[in-house]
């Protein structure tokens, strides 16, 4: 035993470096076996390889895949049941349908179809649709809906901060449940980590029903902490609901003395679009709660009519496909006129990539606007390593130099436009919970893209000459940035 222990202290660093390659090579075959895009694959194995130990805790909290094993099951609950069959019947009808619409709007038909397929995104005709510009515009609508309920107050965030605007939305939810109203709150438990118990306290004492989704804790941090809702839904007695990119926090009204005025966007939307937020929104709250949402005080009728066409898209770990990606691919890919695109994280998965090229170098006007400075610094670098290959397709790539861009929207052909809490990285479209509008309307179109249009005239235009001027630590840590671009 005496000589064992002898040995061991001896060749103490070769035990533990044969064990670490053992554990490596192991975590690496389960990853080859898991049988993702070669890129992820490749991708990890070198974050394994580059960064000792650190790589390994880097995958057990971050690098699992649960989308193909379904994070949580949806089943029985009678409100999808319903929407899976309103769906197939829309896709049977759907040549019918397309008679009615502007014969430009026709042209986008295939992506209704897409999205009726991919996620069950039921497409409403009966909507009033309202772009909010920035938090000035954005937070006194959602108080002011809020105000005005009468049976119940649905609400789901990212992140919510424990100040003046989050104390704001505090005191009146507790105010609008001890006047009766049924208010339930979701918020995520990585985005709004310093959230204080007692702020979560106050609201559940004044009858406010509040749960966090998917608490990263032991044992369950490892398969959890990767797998976020990024998702932004306030619903207001199922007639009123707004998504887009703002969090409740006072940055997004306020911004930040480092990062300037947060440029951002939101929608309200009224009619059956607000009927397919409720029914996201209750499946969320069935996976925190258990608690099942049913009657016509929740879901009104779905209607028909003369209104915006516009369909509520979801995507994350749950779903078949990757609903959101999707939608953006096709979207670029049949563009014909012009690509307008916002959004602070340009990380896009190689599908996206060569589609935003080849729309480009096809004669198509692809312009992105990202921000200038960033609150993330590797994904800064991320985004930066793909610029020179974008220029050399002839896509036109913006910084905005006015405030931190947080934006996330796409406007193709004046006729289709995205707004939601997607971002064009491997996050948003692979790993968070998401969701979209996607608005086919032309009125809606032309306006978002006098906004991009005029984001753009306090924005710096990259030219090619320039850029690859830039100096040599700037490329290198793009370089290192762009290895780990699948994983951010």
């Amino acid at each position: 035993m005496d000589s064992f222990l002898s040995f061991l202290s001896e060749n103490l660093t070769t035990v533990l470096s044969g064990l670490y390659l053992l554990t490596v090579i192991f975590i690496a075959i389960l990853i080859v076996l898991e049988n993702r895009s070669p890129l992820k694959t490749i991708s990890w194995v070198l974050v394994l390889v580059l960064l000792p130990f650190a790589g390994i805790v880097f995958y057990l909290f971050f690098g699992q895949e649960y989308r193909k094993k379904k994070m949580f099951s949806r089943k029985g609950l009678k409100s999808l049941e319903r929407l899976r069959k309103m769906t197939q019947d829309q896709l049977v009808r759907m040549p019918q349908v397309h008679n009615s619409f502007d014969p430009n709007i026709f042209r986008k038909k295939h992506l209704m179809s897409l999205m009726l397929s991919n996620s069950n995104a039921l497409l409403t005709s009966n909507n009033e649709v309202q772009i909010l510009k920035n938090g000035a515009q954005t937070f006194p609508a959602i108080f002011r809906a809020i105000e005005q309920a009468k049976h119940h107050i649905h609400i789901e965030f990212y992140i919510i901060d424990n100040d003046t605007l989050g104390n704001q939305l505090r005191e009146l939810l507790i105010r609008k449940a001890r006047e009766g109203v049924g208010v339930r709150l979701i918020y995520d438990d990585v985005g709004s980590w310093a959230l204080p118990r007692k702020y979560i306290n106050s609201l559940k004492e004044a009858g406010v029903k509040i749960d966090c989704f998917m608490k990263v804790r032991f044992p369950h941090l490892t398969s959890r902490a990767n797998y976020r809702n990024h998702r932004k839904i306030v619903v207001v007695d199922g007639h009123t609901g707004f998504l887009g990119g703002l969090n409740v926090a006072d940055r997004y009204l306020n911004g930040t003395k480092s990062l300037g005025i947060w440029r951002d966007t939101h929608m309200m939307v009224k009619g059956g679009a607000a009927t397919m937020l409720q029914i996201i929104f209750m499946a969320d709250w069935y996976f925190v709660s258990k608690e099942i949402l049913q009657g016509e005080n929740y879901f009104l009728p779905l209607k028909d009519g003369e209104g915006k066409l516009v369909q509520v898209v979801a995507s994350g770990p749950d779903s078949d496909w990757e609903s959101i990606g999707q939608a953006y691919f096709s979207a670029i890919a049949s563009a014909t006129e012009r690509v307008y695109l916002t959004t602070p994280y340009l990380i896009p998965t190689p599908e996206i990539l060569n589609a935003l090229k080849v729309a480009a170098m096809g004669g198509v006007d692809v312009r992105i606007l990202v921000p200038h400075k960033s609150d993330a610094i590797t994904p800064k670098w991320s985004t930066r390593s793909f610029v020179s290959e974008l220029l050399e397709a002839g896509v036109k790539i913006y910084f905005y130099e006015a405030g931190f861009l947080h934006s996330k929207l796409i406007v193709v052909d004046g006729v289709f436009s995205s707004v939601g809490s997607a971002n064009f990285d491997f996050r948003s479209l692979e790993t968070n919970f998401e969701v979209n509008a996607m608005i086919y309307d032309e009125e809606i179109a032309r306006e978002l893209e006098q906004q991009f249009l005029a984001d753009l005239q306090q924005s710096r235009q990259i030219v090619s000459e320039e850029w690859e001027q830039r100096s040599r630590s700037e490329k290198a840590k793009e370089s290192f940035a762009r290895l780990l671009s699948p994983m951010l």
